[in-house]
């Protein structure tokens, strides 16, 4: 499913409908902008030829005498152009800047378009003469240009700043949610510790308690399986110990050569293989309940010493473990060094009981902290290796193992953050199995 954030789609949501709001706005005010200065432009047009014409009440010059052209000072392209037209269509007097025919022969009072003026032709006061009067249509074009741009321009300009105001506004509403979420994922493997009170809105508060809640009753049954676990390991043991040392101590009494004898060994080995399959299986369920969720700085290599010296002095088949340190004497990292010691016991075991005869198993610290165990064994097939760290899977080696090693160290790998990468056959050979083992955040010195 693809991840997505909360503020980010507010943001982009709220953004989108503030900005298409300011485009249909900026649309509006350009429009009514554009009405209001035509209309205004109208009326000065109106108003400058209705005035010019109560000025003509009497003819300005004899009927066939020559057009008359008044000299305006400071008569430039954008200032208005006026006509004074007799019946006839003949322009008596006109400004420099008008032309020489009338702008308009239709002679109906009001507003009309003519090529390259605005004519306003007024009612007549004086029956013999009309007042014409034409504003430049660029001078009118440019005028409501410059009003649109002055309306729309700075709205479009604030779209920046109102972003960021979005942008802010939302990330500071946000912000009690973003703590929640960091206590959230501060909470799991090693922390389930309920969540602070925390200054969070009424929306959030519920599932602060409900987290709360959950994790008291997560906490409380990982507490009861752990005391379980514990109190089934002491009430297994000591019936078994006690079994296996009275069947030994039976076997004393018997002949060495007789059938008694044989079976009397054969019942003390099937114990011994009961006791070892019940101590997996309780390690099994210390895994399952979380015993690894504890985090405390620990000496990695102390924990690989003393396995390494336990189980190396006990060599199956001539086996043992060799161990190359590669010059590294500390490896600091955060867990439960139990569990540690749980997980990596499983590991050198299993590489014991299924490795080749007379072939050491090695351990080798990588520089980066890692521990890579090694032993020799057929390359495992695809279908088997897929499915090693699943509970009752056997390598098939032939070897009597109960198939949970792997499973309780993946099980606490995954509590602990550490990666687990398995391997077979090994980097250029065709045979072999290996575990590298990686804390997060170790240091190595």
């Amino acid at each position: 499913m693809k991840s997505w954030s909360l503020s980010t789609r507010i943001i982009s949501s709220v953004l989108m409908v503030v900005i298409l709001g300011l485009l249909i706005l900026s649309v509006a005010v350009g429009g009514f902008t554009r009405y209001e200065v035509t209309e205004r432009l109208d009326n000065s047009l109106q108003e400058v030829s209705e005035r010019l014409q109560t000025a003509v009440e009497t003819r300005l010059h004899d009927p066939g005498a020559a057009s008359s052209i008044a000299w305006l000072p400071e008569v430039g392209p954008r200032t208005l152009a006026y006509q004074i037209v007799d019946v006839t269509g003949h322009v008596v007097l006109r400004s420099q800047n008008a032309p020489q025919d009338a702008f308009e022969r239709a002679w109906r009072t009001g507003f009309a378009n003519v090529p390259h003026f605005r004519v306003y032709v007024a009612s007549p006061v004086a029956e013999k003469y009309r007042v014409l009067v034409g504003e430049p249509t660029f001078h009118r074009r440019e005028a409501v240009r410059r009003a649109m741009l002055i309306s729309v321009v700075p709205m479009l300009l604030f779209m920046p700043v109102i972003w960021w105001l979005v942008r802010l506004i939302v990330r500071r509403a946000l912000r009690p949610l973003d703590l929640l979420h960091d206590e959230m994922r501060a909470r799991g493997s090693g922390n389930l510790q309920p969540i602070p009170p925390l200054d969070l809105p009424d929306e959030l508060v519920s599932i602060q308690r409900s987290i709360n809640t959950l994790l008291a009753r997560l906490e409380a049954a990982l507490s009861t399986e752990r005391a379980f676990a514990a109190s089934a390991a002491h009430e297994l043991r000591n019936p078994l110990g006690a079994l296996l040392a009275q069947v030994q101590m039976l076997g004393r009494l018997m002949p060495a050569a007789s059938d008694t004898g044989r079976r009397v060994e054969l019942i003390a080995d099937r114990t011994r293989r009961l006791g070892r399959t019940v101590e997996k299986l309780l390690q099994f369920s210390r895994a399952s309940s979380g015993v690894a969720f504890r985090r405390d700085r620990f000496d990695l290599m102390t924990v690989v010493h003393v396995l390494v010296d336990d189980l190396g002095h006990n060599p199956c088949d001539g086996q043992g473990i060799v161990i190359a340190p590669d010059g590294i004497h500390h490896i600091f990292v955060h867990g439960d060094m139990d569990a540690t010691g749980i997980m990596l016991r499983n590991l050198l075991e299993n590489a014991l009981l299924h490795g080749g005869h007379h072939m050491p198993v090695r351990v080798a610290v990588l520089p980066d902290g890692g521990i890579d165990i090694t032993n020799d064994c057929p390359a495992l097939p695809p279908g088997i290796f897929q499915r090693l760290t699943s509970p009752f899977v056997r390598g098939g080696t032939g070897n009597h193992g109960s198939g949970l090693g792997l499973a309780i160290a993946s099980n606490i790998a995954t509590q602990m953050d550490v990666t687990l990468r398995l391997r077979s056959p090994l980097t250029g050979s065709a045979r072999g199995f290996g575990v590298c083992v990686t804390f997060p955040n170790s240091k190595v010195t």
